[in-house]
């Protein structure tokens, strides 16, 4: 059975309507990447299937159940999300921080159990943030932050992890260190990894399944090899792009792109390319 999926969900702003009609299934234990322009509704969409925002109609299913009607802990110990911009961690530790992932599994005192400081101790490790536990968040860099809100999420111990554009700001060494360690939880752990991504190639390189967004609306789900191609990349991003294959994986990526100002122009470009690159892989 499908852990996680929408029938029919509509979600909006007043009378904008974000997301129309949407229906999805996230595959489990795998790694699903969302990939569209800016105000597509990715956002928006991790934010209605974890329940943080209410949807108008249809219905996000979460283990054959209606999760607007679970109780918040029950879903906090099944779905675990880091936003895109996380909330201020200034005057806390690494370790305070990270233990805010046991909340769902704290009595009404709140106070943390033998488990609770096992899981933070384990998560720590995990992320290979154990020698920061006692360091200021503030005292760290942009990567070294980004994995101690990962590990604040492994803390929480689900086996769904949404994560809204988690390289946002970080250079390249630090957005391959934090992909790495997501696949790694992913290959390891069986985690479900379900992100928001800008960057096609990171996308194509470690994603199981892409799903394309515009308008609210999804245009193509499936492969990297069925998503990562001229024709759905035209169609969502405007652009008239050259495929080609990552030397190192395998995988599909974009080698060049232009902005696509007319179909005559696409089509010219696109004649051109397929002999000015033979191996372009179209």
């Amino acid at each position: 059975m499908t852990r996680l999926s929408s029938e029919q969900l509509h979600v909006g702003y007043g009378d904008r309507s974000i997301i129309k009609n949407l229906n999805l299934t996230i595959p489990d234990k795998k790694i699903t990447t969302i990939i569209g322009a800016n105000g597509c509704g990715k956002s928006t969409l991790l934010k209605a299937l974890i329940r943080i925002i209410p949807y108008q109609s249809g219905s996000v299913l979460l283990d054959g159940k209606e999760i607007s009607r679970e109780k918040t802990k029950t879903v906090a110990k099944k779905m675990a999300i880091l936003p895109q911009t996380p909330e201020s961690s200034n005057g806390l530790t690494v370790g305070e921080l990270v233990s805010y992932g046991r909340f769902p599994y704290q009595n009404g005192l709140g106070r943390l159990t033998k488990k609770d400081y096992e899981v933070i101790d384990w998560a720590l490790e995990v992320t290979g943030t154990a020698e920061y536990k006692y360091r200021p968040m503030d005292a760290l860099s942009g990567g070294q932050r980004q994995r101690v809100w990962i590990a604040m999420v492994l803390a929480q111990e689900t086996n769904i992890i949404f994560l809204d554009e988690p390289t946002t700001y970080l250079d390249m060494a630090h957005q391959l260190e934090v992909l790495e360690l997501l696949q790694k939880l992913n290959r390891e752990q069986h985690r479900t990894i379900v992100m928001v991504l800008h960057d096609l190639n990171q996308a194509a390189r470690f994603a199981d399944y892409i799903i394309t967004l515009k308008d609210g609306e999804i245009v193509k789900a499936g492969t990297c090899e069925e998503v990562i191609v001229p024709e759905v990349l035209r169609e969502v991003f405007r652009i008239d792009a050259v495929i080609g294959r990552d030397p190192r994986t395998g995988k599909p990526m974009c080698i060049s792109y232009n902005l696509l100002k007319g179909d005559n122009e696409y089509e010219e470009k696109t004649h051109h390319s397929r002999f000015a690159l033979p191996y372009a892989s179209y």
